[in-house]
């Protein structure tokens, strides 16, 4: 699971920063949450390929969260895509997408595929899930979690001899959970394995206040990537337009217990993000204003 923050910026393009967009690399697929103004130009300057992405989760329908989407999907038809695109958000996203998949003289050449998600939407994909609350937003928005499935617990080797397994492919198919016969005997994983251990997590707040649904999402997250578009000088302000001010987001880190912060949607009036994360990381050290195109591997938990 390595993220890729395509854009940073909230409101509208900045010369630091283009609008919110984050790329996830899993295992032959890529996912994409958010798809702000200019984003496909974003994905020819990283590591990503856009016709890699199979699924966008849109958080809300503010022009620099999902704007980009029509080039994006011209792009990709152009390119020659054939597999489908599935795009998910909040109310009003399926009638916005097919909206703009009319505009000009454009047919699509692939199926894009759009469903409304209602906040507590918990969608399963082969080894992990997608799950949507609602945001505190001034429209209606969402937060996502991505949760890998649990990994299988440790093979215990003692106890696979004791049993008198030999090396090899029987500790091989145990180890994959299934189940081994023995002169006579059926093995099954669970007499050889531990407990089963945690896939990784990641949590996007998409534009929010500080909220107690989005903590609770957020709960042991590995990574929390939270709203933080002002300073705390401008709290008031913030609150007002529906977004966190970089003391909000860490506080909700720090009450998850995440294991690292990023903060994203960060105000054009910035071009020194340092007030920013020295105000997060006197509450929760592990803070960071994400850089545009930078990466981060979200590493497995024993």
């Amino acid at each position: 699971m390595k993220l890729v923050f395509l854009g940073t910026g909230g409101t509208y393009p900045s010369k630091l920063r283009n609008v919110t967009s984050i790329a996830v690399q899993m295992p032959g697929e890529v996912l994409m949450f958010d798809c702000g103004e200019g984003t496909q130009r974003q994905l020819m300057h990283s590591s990503v390929s856009f016709m890699r992405i199979s699924k966008i989760f849109i958080t809300h329908l503010h022009a620099d969260h999902f704007l980009g989407l029509p080039g994006l999907i011209q792009s990709m038809s152009l390119n020659g895509r054939e597999e489908p695109l599935a795009i998910f958000g909040p109310r009003g996203t399926k009638t916005n997408v097919n909206s703009m998949l009319r505009l000009g003289y454009f047919k699509c050449a692939f199926d894009v595929k759009t469903k409304d998600l209602r906040p507590g939407t918990e969608l399963r994909f082969p080894g992990y899930k997608i799950e949507s609350r609602e945001a505190s937003h001034s429209v209606p928005s969402l937060a996502f979690s991505l949760e890998e499935d649990p990994r299988p617990g440790r093979f215990d080797v003692k106890k696979a001899e004791l049993l008198g397994i030999p090396e090899g492919p029987l500790f091989r198919r145990l180890q994959e959970g299934g189940t081994v016969s023995l002169g006579g005997r059926k093995i099954s994983s669970d007499q050889v394995l531990g407990p089963k251990r945690p896939g990784r997590k990641m949590v996007y707040s998409g534009d929010t206040k500080p909220s107690k649904a989005i903590t609770s999402l957020a709960r042991g997250a590995d990574v929390l990537i939270h709203d933080c578009t002002l300073d705390s000088t401008h709290s008031k302000l913030a609150s007002d337009f529906g977004h966190s001010t970089a003391t909000e987001a860490a506080q909700v880190a720090k009450d998850a217990g995440v294991g690292i912060l990023f903060l994203v949607h960060i105000s054009p009036r910035y071009d020194d993000t340092s007030i920013l994360e020295e105000e997060a990381r006197s509450i929760f050290p592990d803070s960071h204003v994400a850089k545009e195109f930078s990466e981060h591997v979200v590493r497995l938990r024993e």
